[in-house]
């Protein structure tokens, strides 16, 4: 099946189903010397995992991390790193009953059309569980970007429905279940997701990512912009319906004497542009958006057809996610780490010989 390989440096093909006996991914071109070892992917996997609270999924994946090659006393050896992760809590029998339906609001019928064939179980390789290898192979992005670099991407749910953060203290981000950046409003959206959980309904929600101390330059002008690159990586993720490069859609409303980012010596005093010009980086900030439809798995009824044409009444039974963008963030943030390090090997190719080149303008804080 094509279109499963991103990058063109720093290359990830991802491959397995949601039911298969395993899934997995082969990272190509990360440079060797690298320290990397099974459990420096512990921490990231947990983060996306289901199971660990009521308001994900109950599918409880132990979700250990395998590495088949690539790695040589502890470094990265510049080949192939294969990486593989069994799935051991699947229950294919959950599909049995909607095997020949199509869901809506799922890529059960254009599989169908595409290939003429499709694996029904969990939604196959349509599956969220394939994100699982991205955070995977973006925990390797992140250390390198982190000890070569000093680039550190950070995410945080930024809406869950209606709601939306009435503060930010970014220290609380990672102590509650919701990657939310304001503790006052967590009983809040514990309510907000357990009355939706019952209702047997589901709701969108908003993440942001910002990456920061990238240096100027990354990204290639007209047909490797750093920002398309990133719009089309996490458009990639299921269920993203927009994506926002710094104030993305409200540009619409400003007016260009207030979007623009005045620069100074002392640095820029703005960063409406979200980190790039031109599609290179600026050395600001990186700032992204990303909207996440609401989950079409529901127990509540819904008109479809069946592979033969006919009408039918779907009800999605099984373990679902009532809200997909809470465990959306560090699959956010490992598209956005995946681009930003194959930008920095392309970079690093045609123009490491340029160097620092003056004026550097001091970046303005996230």
């Amino acid at each position: 099946m094509a279109g499963n390989t991103f990058g063109k440096l720093f290359a990830v093909t991802t491959f397995g189903e949601s039911h298969g006996p395993a899934i997995g991914c082969v990272v190509d071109g990360c440079p060797p010397g690298l320290p990397l070892a099974a459990e420096d992917f512990r921490h990231d996997l947990e983060r996306r995992a289901t199971g660990r609270t009521r308001h994900t999924s109950a599918r409880r994946e132990a979700d250990e991390v395998e590495i088949l090659s690539g790695v040589y006393e502890g470094l990265t050896t510049g080949t192939p790193i294969a990486l593989l992760v069994r799935n051991t809590d699947a229950r294919s029998r959950d599909y049995d009953r909607i095997a020949a339906q199509f869901r809506p609001g799922h890529a059960d019928y254009t599989y169908w059309q595409k290939y003429g064939i499709r694996d029904p179980r969990g939604g196959g390789r349509a599956s969220a569980r394939e994100t699982t290898m991205r955070v995977a192979a973006g925990t390797i992005a992140r250390k390198w970007l982190a000890q070569r670099h000093g680039v550190a991407v950070r995410g945080w749910l930024s809406q869950l429905g209606d709601v939306v953060p009435a503060g930010f203290d970014a220290d609380v981000i990672e102590d509650n279940p919701f990657f939310w950046p304001h503790a006052p409003q967590v009983p809040e959206l514990e309510a907000y997701m357990d009355a939706l959980r019952k209702s047997g309904d589901s709701v969108g929600a908003r993440v942001d990512v910002v990456a920061t101390s990238l240096p100027p330059g990354w990204g290639e002008p007209v047909y490797g912009k750093l920002d398309g690159e990133l719009a089309g990586a996490l458009m990639s993720i299921n269920a993203v319906k927009g994506v926002e490069i710094g104030d993305g859609f409200a540009s619409v409303a400003q007016r260009g004497s207030a979007h623009r980012d005045p620069i100074a010596p002392e640095g820029f005093a703005s960063n409406h542009a979200g980190g790039v010009l031109g599609g290179i980086s600026t050395g600001q900030p990186l700032r992204c958006s990303v909207a996440f439809k609401p989950t079409s798995s529901l127990r509540l009824p819904v008109d479809s057809v069946d592979t033969d044409g006919q009408p039918v009444e779907v009800v999605t039974t099984g373990r679902h996610d009532p809200c997909v963008g809470i465990r959306a963030v560090p699959i956010c943030e490992a598209m956005v780490a995946l681009v930003l390090m194959d930008q920095a090997l392309r970079h690093r190719a045609q123009c490491g010989d340029v160097g620092d080149v003056d004026p550097r303008i001091p970046a303005r804080k996230p």
